[in-house]
């Protein structure tokens, strides 16, 4: 009977499954563990970008794990990369298969989202359920994951060991990506530009492609970088330091890390005006390669000052530049600062990779570590501030917005002065305080405006009534949706145009038509945003595309919230890509329009750019300025029936793309890879796409209730401080004269230094040879060009304009609806 059972053990015993094995690290190689949706689609864009040639020295191996094991061709996929690239058949939720991948040893844990799934909340609870696996395993574990929707972002706060401070990140595809549409309704083309910044890329450009596509492909290979800069740079202006990385080390400094005087948190400070910088300041660059970017820090003002060739600024033999740290990458580490703040010496990637824990511990914690025991919240240690009480960091966010809720926000300071007693706004005492002489304006976060609720029928406009009111200017949002479609989070299409560093009168009317039923229960989301209308009709219907003046708006944004079926996923964008060839094949007669005359201006800048104004709508729908968001990437070619784009060409080098007139949630897959790398360059596209959400903001959001207003106090209104991204046309205006025949760099020193504006790229005709100012044309986008890139007349120009207290004097879409 035995020897009838020895081929079965020695089946057993030789049928070791082929995944199942442990994972060994080698000595001094990171690792990280990549879980989730791991499908050959997904692990190959992943890798694309994760071993691009332009990160430097990427010595990191890459684990999966995944429940089943890989197909063929994913299969085929790892062993090509064997050298980096290792593959185990295990769960995530298993604390055994954990142990085999070594996630308490992994450099970080990224967990990857099917963008494709019918049920995208399904999808984050899920993923979510990884991250609080992999936190209960290991709590230290840097945990970088990708959710659908914005609304979940909220239980990750729950996780009692989930801290952003010790690198946790959380990358929301539907907050990001309606930013970014958001941002192209205020300066088009510029979701195009942002997406090739954080996405690894090389240009090969050819004699054989058109002049466009040349300059198109330069500036899909520049990304973001930082650095820290050399001590040449210290009490610099920021416009200052900017202008001299442009103009002699070939670099755009876009922003930089500010260390606040009470000690807090770091925060980066995009294109600052007022403050020196002091020693040792990160800076955020766009670049071609980490290699340029080493110019930054190797710049001596004593060895490098008469230096022509920006190749030739290396590292010098001057006594500050002994300290020199290996190795610039296009990785900020956490917690260097840190390290440097309470006096170790300047770690080395490496080092500083191995030691994370303890740099990671907050610097106020460290700082009052010898006076015993510390308060402890939801598993996190509280920081104290100098005067002994708890400070109010998103570290202890519990006690800070439990605290916080209870009273008035930003109080005004007549309050204290009468001696009254300081009550919550839901105590009987409440009317102590006077409502009647204190306007909300903002939120309470200072960040936005914000008007009290109004019911989503006080906001429904018939066909007649959007007839009757004159549109001109504003954002036409083409929604489609079933009534029980999954919420896409319109909030985060709306709230960066309702940001507060634009004055009330420069905020655009968003108007959005589509069902009713479904944008109800958007609703409670929208209700403190002001300047909203919804028509209750169809993207598809010309009378209510023509009712709410389509032609005369300065962006239609097409969405759809519709689950793609599993029968053809092609067919997921069928109802944006007929809405999009609807626009464009309806005609628009003579439409005279009751817009007020701009009467004269005695700031020359006043009506710069202004061109919605002054030029009657285009008479074709081709010309509509239009971004469509596609869910299926191969869609793009019948966006545009003139363009002679391959079906299998990528996205990037399609030519609505370029244009900006397409956008897919795809493009964000290389977030995950610039997060691990880099967690600042997701915290800076972050407050540029967003308008400016901070943790606080999305503590409030997290409670569900909405937006809450605030009273305006200095420290609120303060925050209204901070650039915005804007475009600029050369036709006319006081920049109009370096439109004729002048360099990309005389813009660039001129805008920097009389209107402390920061140029950031160019949104120019494809066809050149056009030279009257004509918005008709299609317009493509060139990053960052050269510093000796000729100017057209009727180029626009990418800016990140300061916030000015008074009337904006590069005003946009300026009539009031």
């Amino acid at each position: 009977k035995f020897a009838q059972t020895i081929p079965e053990i020695v089946d057993l015993i030789g049928s070791h499954p082929k995944y199942m094995g442990w994972f060994t690290s080698q000595k001094g190689r990171r690792h990280i563990v990549v879980c989730g949706h791991i499908t050959y689609e997904s692990v190959s864009h992943f890798l694309k970008d994760f071993l691009h040639e332009d990160r430097e020295d990427v010595d990191v191996e890459v684990v999966f794990l995944h429940r089943t094991p890989p197909g063929l061709e994913l299969e085929g996929l790892i062993k090509r990369h064997f050298t980096t690239v290792t593959f185990f058949q295990g769960s995530i939720m298993n604390t055994v298969d954990l142990q085999r991948v070594k996630v308490h040893e992994a450099d970080a844990c990224l967990v990857l989202a099917n963008k494709y799934c019918p049920d995208p909340d399904a999808e984050d609870a899920a993923n979510i359920m990884r991250v609080i696996s992999m936190k209960n395993y290991c709590e230290e574990s840097r945990i970088i994951i990708q959710l659908m929707q914005y609304h979940n972002k909220a239980y990750l706060l729950n996780i009692p060991s989930w801290d952003w401070k010790q690198g946790d990140d959380v990358i929301c595809l539907a907050e990001l990506k309606l930013g970014f549409i958001a941002q192209s309704c205020l300066a088009p083309g510029f979701s195009t530009m942002m997406a090739n910044l954080f996405a690894m890329r090389s240009f090969i450009t050819s004699p054989d492609m058109a002049a466009w596509q040349n300059d198109y492909l330069q500036g899909t290979g520049c990304e973001m970088y930082t650095e820290t800069l050399s001590p040449s740079f210290s009490g610099m202006t920021f416009s200052q330091a900017s202008e001299l990385c442009f103009v002699k080390l070939k670099l755009l400094l876009l922003a930089i890390e500010v260390k606040p005087i009470d000690g807090g948190d770091t925060k980066i400070s995009i294109n600052p005006q007022s403050s020196k910088m002091p020693a040792n300041t990160v800076g955020f660059f766009i670049a071609q390669s980490a290699e340029e970017v080493k110019r930054a820090w190797f710049y001596c003002k004593a060895c490098h000052e008469d230096v022509k060739d920006e190749n030739l600024i290396k590292k010098c033999k001057c006594k500050h530049l002994m300290t020199f740290r290996k190795g610039v990458r296009a990785i900020q580490l956490v917690g260097k600062t840190m390290a440097n703040k309470t006096g170790a010496t300047p770690a080395t990637p490496f080092s500083a990779a191995l030691s994370k824990p303890l740099l990671n511990i907050k610097n106020s914690v460290m700082a009052k570590e010898e006076n015993g025991s510390k308060p402890v919240m939801n598993g996190r240690l509280v920081p104290i501030g100098p005067n002994g009480l708890v400070d109010e960091t998103y570290g202890g966010y519990h006690i800070s917005y439990e605290v916080k809720k209870l009273m008035p926000t930003n109080k005004p300071a007549d309050q204290q002065k009468n001696g009254k007693m300081e009550v919550g706004i839901a105590d009987d005492q409440a009317k102590d305080f006077d409502f009647a002489k204190t306007e909300m304006k903002y939120d309470s976060t200072g960040m936005f405006h914000w008007t009290p609720a109004r019911s989503i029928e006080d906001c429904i406009l018939d066909r007649n009534q959007a007839a009757m009111t004159v549109l001109n200017g504003h954002v036409v949002v083409c929604l489609f949706a079933d009534p029980d479609s999954p919420l896409i989070g319109l909030r985060n299409l709306v709230m960066p145009l309702r940001a507060s560093n634009f004055h009330y009168h420069e905020l655009k009317h968003v108007v959005i038509v589509g069902a009713v039923d479904y944008l109800r229960r958007e609703w409670k989301t929208l209700q403190n945003l002001p300047k909203i209308s919804v028509l209750n009709g169809s993207p598809l219907s010309r009378a209510d595309l023509r009712a709410v003046n389509v032609n005369l708006c300065d962006m239609c944004v097409i969405l759809s919230a519709k689950v793609p079926s599993n029968d053809d996923p092609t067919l997921a964008d069928k109802e944006a890509i007929l809405a999009s060839l609807n626009i464009k094949a309806m005609t628009f007669g003579d439409i005279i329009t009751n817009i007020e005359s701009m009467g004269d201006s005695k700031d020359a800048l006043n009506n710069m750019g202004d061109t919605t104004v002054k030029r009657p709508g285009p008479i074709y729908g081709t010309n509509v300025p239009m971004i469509t968001e596609l869910v299926n990437d191969s869609n793009v070619q019948f966006l545009d029936q003139d363009d002679d784009d391959d079906p299998d060409t990528e996205l990037y080098l399609t030519q609505p793309f370029a244009c900006g007139t397409a956008f897919a949630v795809s493009v964000l897959d290389s977030l995950m890879s610039t997060t691990y790398f880099n967690q600042n360059a997701l915290t800076l596209i972050r407050s540029l796409i967003t308008g400016g959400a901070t943790p606080e903001l999305e503590i409030i959001l997290a409670e569900g209730a909405g937006l809450r207003g605030g009273y305006s106090t200095p420290d609120t209104l303060s925050h209204r401080d901070r650039c915005r991204v804007g475009q600029i046309s050369l036709s006319d205006g006081p920049l109009a004269t370096f439109g004729e025949g002048r360099k990309y760099q005389d813009l660039f020193v001129a805008s920097l230094r009389n209107y402390g504006m920061l140029c950031i790229g160019l949104y120019r005709l494809r066809d050149a040879a056009l030279t009257t100012v004509d918005a008709t044309s299609k317009r493509y986008v060139i990053t960052n060009p050269p510093f000796d890139f000729g100017l057209l007349p009727t180029d626009q120009v990418y800016v990140l304009l300061p916030f000015e207290r008074k009337q904006s004097r590069f005003s946009f879409s300026e009539t009031e609806v």
